[in-house]
């Protein structure tokens, strides 16, 4: 006992050493949360004496359970075979029992894809309009009424207006297909459990029996149906006990609910609560910005992390008069760290995908490696190679690959292209202005009604649709957009002398999303503007803002050592620059805490970057010299 313990702080044992009953470890940020689960499974085993076939863990992902599995037999001497994700605890289950509710054991799992053409079946059989209520929205809710544990009917009883009864239509007649195919979605697998651990006595009391000890991670991410299955699988003993951090619950367009946390407390009067604010990853400077930004929320409890970490650099803040300045500046200052930090120990984090590539554009242009994390290369993404097919054809008819990659995306839209084409075949079309050619091709073809603003991952579609457009707009003609996009793609523009590829040391570019649970020496937040963090979709609603704050919790409690905010003073979007306003986030910090440069970056001017050559390009004054013929553009760039 005294070797398991003595590594622990001393919040850590006593959240180690709880007695029995429910419990709640409140985990901050860096504070040792998966040490303290794999010590507390341990303890349980060594100095409890209970079977390790008793107790269950429960985590969010499989690769967590996998390791705290490792963890816990190197601690332990004793592997626990029940540590996984409630998906895949489910499945089991429902695998040996599922049958007495009706479901074969030979059931299939469709993944999201398979739900979606399931649901575009039905809109075919039934001649519903996919304009009028899109398939992946009608996904989207129907998955939402079943993190809420709502069956067809009940989800009936409930609706308001005509959206909500024709989600319940088709709620009805695709949980009717699944069960005649014999399949169940990732939301059946919990819901099913839900119901026959409710409906069948002897097959609850057979899992209550066997489970002693109920451990889950990440309890601020759970929806409606892991709460009642961690409460149901914990009876009667009701040893239950949960880590999670109020502050760090950022996935609720998923259905997480990190009101479960405090519903905790009102299903268990007396479930004793434990709080680690210790941080044993970043520096205080770094922490108590954190602090200071999450404390203005005033839903839920908030954890003041504390550090013995001397190093107290202050936070860098840059600010840039435009997106590309913006990416130059940061991608250079990378390149001066590179020989005494580690590249994959540098993060450049954005709150919306559409944002990495001026980013990954500077990156390339520098010859530094990049991974992109949790995400598709701006230029490899399904939506912008589908839009540069379209201007494609139009420029070249004879471009087969593009012509098949429009066909699959529909013959009717493609064939409104080639009429309108058709129609103005006396043009020169290499000398069309690409952004105005990007946004004829993507309004004749309707394209953009492919996606829907109200589902997340599509609402990041449609802005990488901007995003092209925005840098469509920094060319003259469709041939030298076209021609550096390939060139881009080609890695053309990498320095010889530092090529990209086949290295794992890399610069990490990921979303805020994508960062929760990692962390890395020094951080980059960019975008720190009003309309990017906090999003313009969130700025409305206050439990938004409160989601937003806790992204923006979850980005400065990944830097170990520096911190650098950044934001543009003005983006190029929709054909003309857009003024930002720095983030209202930056002014919940203190002063002492932020250092401003807002200097130009340190452009090595024999290279000359192309983001400084659009800086000039998109200035009024340049662009008439250009026009007037004052200045050769085609010179310019060669010098």
């Amino acid at each position: 006992m005294t070797n398991l313990l003595k590594k622990l702080n001393p919040a850590q044992k006593k959240a180690v050493l709880h007695n029995s009953g429910p419990a709640l470890v409140l985990a901050g940020a860096g504070s040792g949360k998966t040490t303290v689960l794999t010590h507390r499974a341990a303890y349980l085993i060594l100095e409890k004496k209970v079977d390790p076939s008793s107790i269950l863990l429960v985590t969010f992902t499989n690769k967590a359970a996998g390791e705290m599995k490792e963890r816990i037999e190197m601690l332990a001497g004793s592997a626990v075979p029940f540590a996984g994700t409630f998906h895949s605890l489910c499945a089991k289950i429902l695998r040996r029992d599922g049958f007495q509710i009706g479901l074969d054991q030979n059931y299939v799992i469709y993944d999201s894809d398979d739900q979606l053409s399931l649901i575009k079946q039905i809109y075919k059989d039934h001649q519903f309009d996919l304009k009028k209520f899109k398939p992946s929205q009608v996904k989207n809710s129907i998955s939402a009424a079943k993190n809420d544990l709502l069956m067809p009917n009940e989800y009936q009883e409930l609706t308001l207006g005509e959206y909500q009864n024709f989600v319940a239509k088709v709620y009805w007649l695709y949980q009717r297909a699944l069960t005649q195919a014999q399949a169940v979605d990732f939301d059946d697998l919990l819901n099913k459990t839900v119901q026959l651990l409710r409906t069948k006595p002897e097959v609850t009391a057979k899992y209550q029996q066997q489970f002693e000890h109920v451990l889950v991670d990440e309890y601020q991410d759970t929806n409606k149906a892991q709460y009642q299955l961690s409460q149901i699988l914990s009876m009667p003993q009701n040893n239950l006990y949960v880590v999670g951090d109020f502050s760090q619950s950022i996935y609720a367009w998923r259905g997480a609910d990190y009101r479960n946390m405090l519903q905790l407390k009102t299903d268990y009067p007396k479930i004793k609560e434990y709080r680690l604010e210790q941080n044993y990853r970043s520096t205080q400077t770094i922490l108590d910005a954190a602090t200071q930004i999450i404390s203005h929320n005033t839903t839920h409890p908030i954890l003041k992390l504390w550090t013995n970490i001397e190093a107290a650099n202050q936070i860098i803040c840059l600010d840039n008069q435009t997106g590309e300045l913006e990416a130059a500046k940061v991608v250079n200052f990378i390149k001066s760290q590179k020989g005494s930090v580690p590249l994959k120990e540098m993060a450049i984090l954005y709150r919306t995908n559409a944002q990495s590539r001026l980013f990954e554009e500077a990156l390339i242009r520098q010859g530094i490696p990049y991974r992109l994390v949790g995400g598709t290369k701006f230029y490899e993404r399904k939506e912008i190679k589908d839009a540069l097919a379209y201007i494609r054809i139009i420029v070249n008819p004879t471009d087969t690959v593009s012509y098949a990659r429009a066909t699959k995306l529909g013959k009717r839209r493609l064939a409104k292209l080639e009429k309108w084409r058709d129609e103005n075949g006396n043009q020169d079309w290499t000398l069309a202005n690409p952004q105005q050619l990007l946004k004829k091709a993507l309004d004749l073809t309707d394209y953009r009604a492919l996606y829907s603003e109200q589902v997340e991952e599509e609402r990041q579609r449609l802005e990488n649709l901007v995003e092209l457009e925005a840098m469509a707009g920094q060319f003259e003609k469709v041939t030298q957009f076209l021609e550096n996009v390939a060139l881009l793609q080609d890695n053309y523009y990498v320095d010889i002398n530092n090529p990209i590829g086949g290295n794992d040391n890399a610069v990490q570019l990921m979303s805020l999303h994508s960062a929760k649970g990692l962390e890395f020496s020094i951080v980059f937040m960019v975008g720190m503007e009003d309309g990017l963090l906090p999003h313009s979709h969130s700025m409305l609603n206050q439990d938004d803002i409160e989601e937003e704050r806790r992204l923006c919790y979850v980005g400065i409690t990944r830097a170990k050592q520096l911190l650098f905010f950044s934001y543009a003073r003005t983006r190029y979007q929709y054909g003309s620059h857009t003024s930002s306003v720095p983030s209202r986030f930056l002014h919940d910090i203190s002063g002492e805490l932020l250092h401003y440069d807002s200097e130009s970056a340190n452009l090595d001017q024999n290279s000359k970057p192309q983001s400084e050559v659009r800086r000039l390009v998109m200035d009024d004054e340049f662009l008439d010299d250009v026009l007037s013929g004052e200045i050769d553009l085609e010179v310019f760039m060669d010098r």
